[in-house]
């Protein structure tokens, strides 16, 4: 199975906003994101499902990937937020895998859980050292074992630059 993983676009200012969780994508951040979804389209990928944080930013990320035609179906879940734990996220995972057939999902969320998840999948530890760009894209191929943790494949770690060739 495909998972890709996928920060937000750029988004307003810390601070400006009372509530973090509804600071947006700014004219910027939605320009630069519709790009990046653009070239995911063109080179092929589509989705069977996107899953996003609940965050005003990552909706809007995710609804941008969907509007591009990257996939269908889009479900907002609370494991991506911020706060969100991993392990419930892959009680989720297996739950869906027992009852479908579908093989490529992606994950819309923020930095540093996205990072800290990649490093968890592939290497079962968590260094700290796995950065995810705003817009940036993980590719990981999970294993059709009962656990992912330390047993995935990383097949793309891609910054928003190298996607738009501008390197």
């Amino acid at each position: 199975m495909e998972l890709y993983l996928i920060r937000h676009g750029i988004a307003a200012e810390r601070g400006i906003y009372a509530n973090d969780a509804e600071r947006p994508l700014t004219d910027k951040g939605r320009q630069k994101t519709q790009k990046i979804a653009q070239r995911l389209y063109d080179i092929g990928l589509r989705l069977d499902l996107i899953l996003t944080s609940p965050l005003i930013r990552a909706s809007q990320t995710a609804e941008i990937l969907h509007n591009v035609g990257l996939t269908q179906q889009v479900e907002v879940s609370s494991h991506l937020a911020p706060e969100g734990k991993i392990q419930d996220w892959l009680d989720w995972l297996s739950q869906w895998r027992n009852g479908s057939s579908e093989k490529y999902l992606a994950l819309v969320g923020h930095q540093p859980n996205l990072g800290y998840w990649a490093e968890l999948l592939v290497w079962g530890q968590i260094t700290g050292q796995m950065i995810v760009k705003k817009a940036g894209v993980i590719g990981i191929n999970l294993p059709n074992t009962e656990t992912p943790i330390g047993n995935s494949t990383l097949f793309l770690l891609t910054s928003p630059k190298y996607l738009l060739n501008k390197v």
